[in-house]
């Protein structure tokens, strides 16, 4: 989609068509942090953690954990439900006090149960990414967040159910697996890239005990009050193909039927979406997008006059609890990003520095959403040797192409 405001054109208009602007600065949903949540027993607590299989491991890495452990359930914000995740050692001895922890948040995966990536191959792209982590001496604590690979749905892109995911992963590792020391970097890619930002966001009130010295995230989508007021217009307007946009819409849809039984489905879509949305619970994301795409499906094509409507909890429960992070945050943004339209992740980056954010932000002249991730590793080495230094850094709010 694209913004008012700041040019983007359509073909920008994929998962985020959320991530439009209006003219204003985007008011953010603040009531999630102005209630006590109300937490069930111990969120946080690891139930299990064993070896990971070797095949589903990161090159140059120690031990690897597959793990079990309790989180708040997200969608209610009480009561506690089991997720998964997994954790990789770098290879060698701890320094002392133990190895740094960076929380992985993971890009948009699939909805179903087997699309977990604690229980898959990395793709090459995040395997080498994660590596590099490994080799700056953090270890990874991965959370598949709420609902995937553990009983329950899996809210696709609501952020508070990714924020507690993210949290209690860390909280689960420190307080039950070795050589780990509290110096936290939060660190997410895409759907992880809003993950990321929001456990930054939640922390302070859900986790203030974990010592989070800064969040690098890539390709982070970005939804509020006045893109709301934009979205019927937008997407009935979304026809370029390939159209991603259609399949993501798709994962939120799906999403939403799993937490609200009163949901239907044929209301949203038109009767050509149907099947592919019946393939949501069995398929994983490259192959739902690679029909879709096959079918030449497009947004406006799937989506009946009132879809927007109809989905609108799924867009509030995509907005952050807050824009002012108590902690500085790297966010990277290619300037041909066809997945999170680029004006939207520099409009997040305005009204962040705008709400007092300390933000490091880089614009990638060129490239696209997926090879921003690893382009920004350089970048993101220098933000994080000054965050765990406690040495300054120098907010970037309006980022030149490099």
């Amino acid at each position: 989609m694209e913004s008012v405001v700041l040019r983007a054109s359509y073909k920008n208009a994929m998962l985020t068509l959320l991530l439009a602007v209006t003219g204003a600065t985007s008011a953010v949903a603040a009531d999630d942090l102005s209630r006590p949540v109300q937490a069930g027993p111990t969120p946080g607590h690891m139930i299990e953690s064993t070896p990971l299989a070797p095949a589903l491991g990161l090159p140059g890495q120690g031990a690897a954990y597959h793990i079990l452990y309790t989180s708040t359930d997200g969608v209610t914000g009480r009561g506690t439900v089991t997720v998964s995740g997994a954790v990789y050692y770098p290879s060698g001895r701890p320094p002392a006090g133990g190895w740094p922890v960076v929380a992985w948040a993971h890009g948009t995966v699939g909805n179903a149960d087997r699309c977990a990536p604690s229980v898959n191959v990395h793709t090459p792209r995040d395997t080498a990414y994660l590596s590099a982590w490994l080799k700056r001496g953090f270890a990874i604590v991965a959370t598949d967040y709420e609902g995937l690979s553990t009983p329950g749905p899996h809210p696709y892109l609501n952020t508070r159910v990714e924020a507690f995911g993210v949290l209690d992963s860390v909280r689960a590792a420190l307080g039950s697996l070795p050589d780990l020391t509290d110096r936290v970097m939060i660190v997410g890619q895409s759907q992880g890239g809003a993950a990321a930002f929001a456990s930054a966001g939640y922390a302070p009130l859900y986790a203030p005990e974990i010592n989070i010295r800064g969040t690098v995230a890539t390709g982070v989508p970005y939804m509020s009050p006045a893109v709301m007021q934009t979205l019927p217009a937008v997407a009935m307007a979304s026809t370029f193909r390939p159209d991603p946009l259609a399949t993501y819409v798709l994962l939120m849809a799906a999403g939403e039927a799993g937490i609200d039984p009163h949901f239907r489905p044929e209301d949203v879509f038109t009767p050509q979406a149907m099947p592919f949305y019946r393939m949501v619970d069995t398929t994983c994301v490259f192959q739902l997008e690679d029909a879709v795409n096959r079918a030449g499906l497009t947004t406006a094509a799937i989506l009946r006059s009132q879809a927007v409507r109809l989905l609108a909890p799924v867009f509030q429960a995509m907005m952050y609890p807050t824009l002012k992070l108590s902690r500085p945050v790297f966010i990277g943004t290619g300037s041909e990003d066809r997945d999170v339209a680029t004006s939207g992740q520099l409009l997040l980056v305005h009204d962040a520095c705008a709400a007092g954010s300390k933000v490091e932000a880089h614009l990638y002249k060129g490239l696209d959403h997926s090879r921003t991730v690893l382009a920004s590793l350089p970048d993101s080495a220098i933000f994080t040797q000054k965050v765990m230094t406690d040495q300054t850094v120098s907010s970037i709010c309006s980022p030149v192409p490099q």
